[in-house]
């Protein structure tokens, strides 16, 4: 570590998701000495929207990569820096972080994780080739795009069930498979469910996913007599959950699903440490809110560094 460069600044952020990013540009713009560190640069999650048409203000729509070179290069006109490193280890000298990587240590007073979480693939042969293209992980993003269309739902949770509610608003055809022969979902939760139409298949799990330029059909199997089958459909949502990137702080008290807790101005109970996005414990997850907790985050490092 000795040999390692070490770079000072006010407030260091890891992850360049619009959480990130966002903090960056409010940070920077309040004067603050600002870095964002991520292995892969601008992006997170966003880069998997083919058509973001719900961030108030952009329209038309725009596709997530565009949506996050802008973010990107309106945090670094503001000044703030974004250096492709991945963190190995975060420590605290002092009233200082200490966040390493393998070639500089950046040291920080005020820290930010944006790490955001990333959702649980099933891994079957069509997923990741028709992500964007009628394979989705979340319903409010994508659902509107198919209105009136073929809709099968993956999954038995509380998120599956409350998102196939929401999916049956836009259509009436909606589908919900489950590996169980019940959900695991709280009952008042697949009651709505149920009474809004959407349709059942227990004991079923996902082989495959079929299409051309986008997803025409699911290979499903029942689990107790091996039997397999194709059901049409224009889209699949897969909810097999989510998990958030929390390895660099352990310490840190999280909720039961392993987001980390803040209070309302994303302080965790670590003075000088923030939390901002997908990683930190909160009840809705969107770009927007994302936006939203990167901005408060900033302040709140503002307001801490200035007391």
């Amino acid at each position: 570590m000795e040999n390692l460069e070490t770079l000072n600044f006010d407030y260091v952020i890891i992850g360049a998701g619009p959480a990130g990013l966002a903090s960056a540009q409010y940070a920077a713009r309040s004067g603050l000495n600002t870095v964002v560190l991520d292995p892969a640069g601008a992006g997170g999650q966003a880069l998997q929207i083919a058509e973001l048409e719900n961030y108030p203000g952009v329209y038309p729509v725009v596709n997530g990569a565009d949506f996050m070179d802008n973010m990107r290069n309106q945090a670094e006109a503001f000044g703030a820096k974004i250096e492709l490193v991945t963190v190995t280890s975060i420590d605290k000298t002092g009233s200082d972080f200490i966040v390493t990587t393998k070639h500089k240590i950046f040291k920080a007073p005020c820290l930010c994780l944006a790490t955001g979480a990333f959702h649980k693939n099933l891994g079957v042969p069509g997923e990741a080739e028709f992500t964007g293209r009628g394979v989705s992980y979340c319903a409010t993003c994508d659902g509107p795009f198919f209105r009136n269309r073929k809709i099968v739902v993956v999954g038995g949770g509380d998120s599956a069930c409350s998102e196939a509610v929401y999916l049956s608003t836009l259509s009436k055809d909606v589908t919900i498979i489950h590996r169980r022969n019940e959900f695991r979902a709280q009952k008042a939760v697949v009651d709505k469910m149920l009474a809004a139409g959407v349709k059942p298949v227990y004991d079923t799990v996902l082989k495959e996913i079929k299409g051309g330029m986008k997803v025409e059909s699911l290979v499903i199997e029942n689990v107790k007599t091996g039997e397999q089958s194709e059901l049409a459909c224009d889209a699949v949502f897969i909810f097999a959950g989510m998990v958030p990137q929390t390895e660099l702080v352990d310490m840190l008290p999280k909720d039961g699903n392993g987001y980390i807790v803040t209070d309302e101005t994303m302080a965790t109970s670590m003075p000088g440490l923030f939390a901002a996005g997908d990683v930190r414990s909160k009840s809705f997850r969107q770009v927007v809110t994302a936006t939203a907790d990167g901005a408060i985050a900033a302040h709140s490092a503002y307001e801490f560094l200035h007391k």
